[in-house]
């Protein structure tokens, strides 16, 4: 039987639980980020309507998260679509439902803002994550493209 964990909007005070999952999870690498740099892109973050940073929770403690994005389109007659971006589980957790969890939750919160489709990309050599995928129902779409960008000083 699937183990319970609650899901929740992720607040200011979760940053340093959030920052060590980025950690553990493979989405950043171990000692890159502080706190004080989390917590001003939390705070830019925080003044997007459509963006919100969930969190999965066993306990008191973050075991998993993902950042959701709601976006308006002019396409598809004006209905919107939503993203998933940064999904982590805590790798000495993952397997155990968090991950499903979380992007259940993710589709239902799409659902009802009326989005027309979710949509995620994942890395090539992630198969792991691409039959994680596979098994909630996404279907393999498309190609996923990127440009690294030069940082402009601010």
């Amino acid at each position: 039987m699937p183990k319970a964990f609650k899901i929740r909007d992720a607040v200011e005070a979760d940053l340093p639980g959030l920052l060590h999952l980025f950690e553990t999870s493979g989405l950043d690498a171990p000692g890159q980020g502080d706190v004080d740099s989390l917590r001003k892109a939390w705070r830019q973050l925080s003044q997007w309507p459509g963006a919100r940073v969930r969190v999965a929770e066993s306990g008191e403690r973050i075991i998993g998260t993902l950042t959701l994005f709601i976006l308006p389109m002019l396409s598809h007659q004006a209905t919107p679509c939503a993203v998933v971006e940064s999904v982590g589980v805590d790798a000495a957790l993952q397997g155990q439902g968090a991950g499903r969890a979380m992007m259940e939750d993710a589709m239902r919160l799409a659902a009802q803002a009326g989005c027309y489709k979710l949509a995620l990309s994942s890395n090539l050599r992630r198969s792991d994550a691409h039959a994680f995928y596979q098994h909630l129902g996404f279907d393999q779409h498309g190609l996923s493209f990127k440009v690294a960008l030069p940082e402009v000083a601010q």
